[in-house]
């Protein structure tokens, strides 16, 4: 075993699970004495989780916009009026990126996912033994069932551009991942999705959760069931709308979203429907983790529905404070919530689903139960411990060349 590597690590994630969960590798790392330095672009999430705190050195490339590049964009990548930003500039700063890990002296590099593109490109100019941390390949089933009921609005024109966009996006992705030599995933769902979408190997690295943070509170339960993520489609949350619109009006419990970002309009939406399936919907942003934490503690169940969702904080997060879990089974889930022992599992139905939940609801002594399942399981297997070691094993694996 290799002990004291240095590592360099790229990303270019938004703020969120995966921000969360690469904060929680590298608190790891640094702490097991091993030297981390961090390589972003301008275009990452720093605010969030800053990875200032848990490594030897931050440095962020600024993505400059040119006239070239973004015609040179819209040309052989998307126009940057569709992305946001140039990828051909952003191409540019993650070649010098990877140009200037390649110059150091490193053990090996770590990178994660792109929010622009999945696959970064700097993939295709690393050299040396990289891991590439892919939490997710492209989900666009997931998407349009989310949608479904929303595309018959979308003009037919409209629809075409889209597909020829969302076509030059997967081959852009499917391009930057013949790159990639270590593959690292979330779950073994994510791991059959790759090999699927990609034609490729991958190996299952499980994330875990901060029991730091995330851990039972001496406080009283409330009436409402949580759910967490950004307000968009694919997470379901008009799913568990109209899931708790079947349950008994005397029990029904008040939903509470905490998302710290949305899909313009949807917001709208899921109040218009809550208002007239008269479920009571409060929507939270800019929630702390202190917050996020109460929260947690404070309500019966925590409900998850997100459409083919890779693997999912969210539910361990719930089970390290005590809370059980109600959720559709599909994705990663399955591998984290134990059905019957630390939450339910039931179909995208949404009368089983209102059912498992009502079950809950209904029997303090079941949620306690498993509310003490839940936090024993998380100990035994799902710290960032757990996380950290598992992820040794592959560094330390690919260094020794095994």
């Amino acid at each position: 075993m290799k002990m004291g590597m240095k590592i360099a690590v790229f990303h270019n994630l938004p703020s969120g699970g995966a921000k969360r969960a690469l904060y929680g590798y590298l608190d790891y790392l640094d702490k097991g004495g091993h030297e981390v330095d961090v390589y972003v672009p301008s275009t990452a999430d720093e605010e969030f989780m800053p990875l200032k705190n848990v490594s030897r050195n931050l440095k962020i490339f600024p993505v400059k916009k040119t006239r070239t590049g973004s015609l040179y964009s819209s040309l052989q990548y998307v126009p940057p009026l569709i992305k946001s930003i140039s990828l051909w500039d952003l191409e540019k700063t993650q070649k010098e990126i990877a140009e200037t890990i390649n110059s150091a002296d490193y053990d090996l590099v770590f990178s994660e996912q792109d929010q622009f593109t999945m696959t970064p490109f700097f993939l295709k100019y690393i050299k040396g033994p990289t891991v590439y941390y892919c939490p997710q390949p492209p989900r666009n089933e997931a998407i349009l069932e989310a949608v479904s009921h929303r595309k018959q609005e979308i003009n037919p024109l409209k629809r075409l551009l889209f597909n020829y966009l969302d076509n030059k996006d997967w081959k852009l992705d499917k391009n930057n991942m013949s790159h990639a030599k270590y593959i690292l995933t979330n779950s073994y769902f994510t791991r059959e999705s790759i090999l699927r979408v990609y034609g490729v190997n991958s190996y299952v690295s499980y994330l875990g959760v901060d029991t730091s943070l995330f851990q039972p509170q001496e406080v009283s339960e409330e009436n409402f069931v949580l759910s967490v993520g950004s307000c968009k489609p694919s997470k379901g949350y008009d799913f568990l709308t109209r899931s708790l619109a079947l349950i008994d009006p005397e029990i029904r419990p008040k939903l509470v979203l905490v998302s710290n970002s949305s899909e313009p309009g949807w917001e709208d939406y899921l109040q218009k429907l809550a208002t007239h399936l008269d479920v009571n919907l409060d929507i939270l942003h800019l929630v702390n983790d202190e917050k996020l934490v109460s929260l947690y503690n404070k309500a019966k169940l925590v409900l998850y529905a997100p459409y083919l969702e890779p693997f999912g904080l969210v539910p361990l997060e719930a089970m390290s404070c005590g809370t059980p879990v109600v959720a559709v089974k599909e994705g990663g889930v399955r591998e984290t919530v134990i059905h019957k022992k630390t939450g339910l599992h039931t179909e995208r139905d949404e009368l089983l689903f209102a059912e498992a939940t009502q079950k809950l609801l209904t029997s303090a002594e079941k949620r306690d139960e498993m509310s003490k399942n839940s936090i024993k399981t998380v100990q035994e297997y799902w710290t960032l411990k757990h996380a950290g070691d598992r992820l040794i094993w592959h560094l330390n694996r690919l260094v020794n060349g095994n």
